[in-house]
């Protein structure tokens, strides 16, 4: 059956979404199964001794072969080490994209019809263009980019959301996106007004506000252990906070479990203790938020709602300081980590069959940003690689030590014999 495929790589997972022909439509888009049955797959990739790619799941190594968050580098024109060799980070989000193309086209038993990928709300032409040559030199010709908070509304609008104008509030593992969208006169949706994001700033953080309470209220079994016990009883850590990160969204309370030496050990955590750990962050996301509206001219009553996604969305505290400050309906899938990929499927739709044109009010006049918009855009068009894409954004806040390189890099050749065996 044809269908089409919607793809979003975020800062700690990776998700994909198809939607299928049934007759002149097409079916409501649905997540495709990634990773032992779960639509989510780490966005970790791990280059083996051999050469073979792997693609998230558990890694033992000391970190040399493994690399995670590069699609925030990509613009950074100090590139990456993987296993001893440079790659630039375009080139890693183009393989972790390709590899789930590979996985939905053995599922469905064929190429899709179309193809389209989110990426950050801010990025300007010059990142998305090295995306899409990364995408090109891996065969992946005809894949549409649009920015996340696109995608986004595109999912909102499939179940039926029927704002003109919305805020979109995407709070991923490691990242936090806040940009306007705007419905145009196809019925998709556009960006206009000034992307704004903190950046690293998500869920991952308030799993460790969690695992230091955590810690502080085992301190003193802890101090009883040795170090090399005290390290094997907080290597589930993570994950378990997490865990009950997600249970506190429905939970009133939850425990933290560990295992210590001295025994098993249960930390009661209740929502309430939760959300003043969290407190300042999110509020610093919400600030963030009505300063993009502000800063379009608009004022929170223009806003027909507020449009949530990622992991962390369906936090209660996210949306009781939302509605706080922008006094409109604010809107959360019920599995807020899925919203992005599923918007990108929905988007892909139109991409394969265009809506006709229809008169569509628009309250705002602000200029449309060059953010893309949900429509076959000019990535799609045959390109001149010779044309400047424009400057080079600021090098992301990292600190870069001295490198001496290697001389050619074969991380082509490796990656393709890995996905080949």
């Amino acid at each position: 059956m044809p269908y089409v495929l919607g793809i979003d790589i975020g800062s700690t997972n990776t998700a994909a979404a198809v939607a299928r022909r049934d007759g002149r439509t097409w079916t409501r888009p649905e997540a495709v199964p990634l990773n032992a049955g779960s639509p989510l797959v780490p966005s970790v990739l791990h280059l083996a001794e051999d050469g073979a790619l792997h693609i998230g799941g558990p890694v033992t190594d000391d970190g040399s072969r493994t690399t995670r968050d590069f699609v925030r580098r990509i613009g950074d024109d100090v590139p990456l080490l993987l296993g001893g060799e440079p790659c630039a980070p375009q080139t890693l989000t183009a393989e972790l994209a390709a590899w789930v193309v590979e996985q939905v086209h053995a599922v469905e038993g064929g190429p899709a019809g179309a193809v389209v990928l989110s990426h950050p709300a801010a990025w300007r032409p010059y990142r998305r263009e090295l995306l899409h040559r990364a995408l090109v030199d891996l065969g992946l010709r005809t894949v549409t980019l649009l920015p996340r908070t696109v995608t986004v509304a595109e999912s909102h609008a499939a179940r039926g959301f029927a704002g003109t104008t919305a805020a979109v509030y995407a709070l991923g593992g490691a990242s936090f996106e806040a940009a306007l969208v705007r419905r145009t006169s196809r019925g998709t949706y556009e960006s206009f007004g000034t992307p704004q994001g903190l950046d690293p700033i998500g869920g991952a953080d308030f799993d460790e506000l969690l695992a230091s309470h955590v810690r502080t209220v085992l301190s003193r079994e802890l101090a009883a252990t040795g170090r090399r016990e005290h390290h094997a009883a907080l290597r589930g850590l993570p994950a378990e906070c997490d865990r009950v990160k997600r249970a506190l969204t429905v939970e009133l309370a939850a425990d933290v479990v560990l295992s210590l030496p001295t025994g098993p050990a249960r930390i009661p955590v209740t929502r309430a203790q939760f959300e003043a750990m969290i407190r300042p962050t999110v509020q610093a996301t919400v600030d963030l938020l009505l300063r993009t509206v502000h800063g379009a001219g608009l004022t929170p009553t223009q806003l027909d709602g507020v449009l949530l996604a990622g992991g962390s969305a369906r936090i209660p505290l996210v949306t009781e300081l939302i509605t706080a400050a922008l006094p409109v309906p604010v809107e959360v899938e019920p599995d807020a980590q899925l919203t992005a990929a599923i918007g990108a499927a929905s988007a892909a739709c139109q991409v394969v069959s265009p809506r006709p044109r229809h008169p569509t009010p628009v309250r705002d006049p602000a200029p449309v940003a060059g953010s893309g918009r949900a429509t076959i855009p000019a990535l799609r068009r045959p390109r001149d690689h010779a044309t400047d894409p424009g400057e080079p954004p600021p090098r992301p806040p990292v600190r870069i030590l001295p490198l001496d390189l290697p001389k050619a890099s074969r991380l082509a050749l490796t990656l393709s014999r890995g996905r080949e065996g």
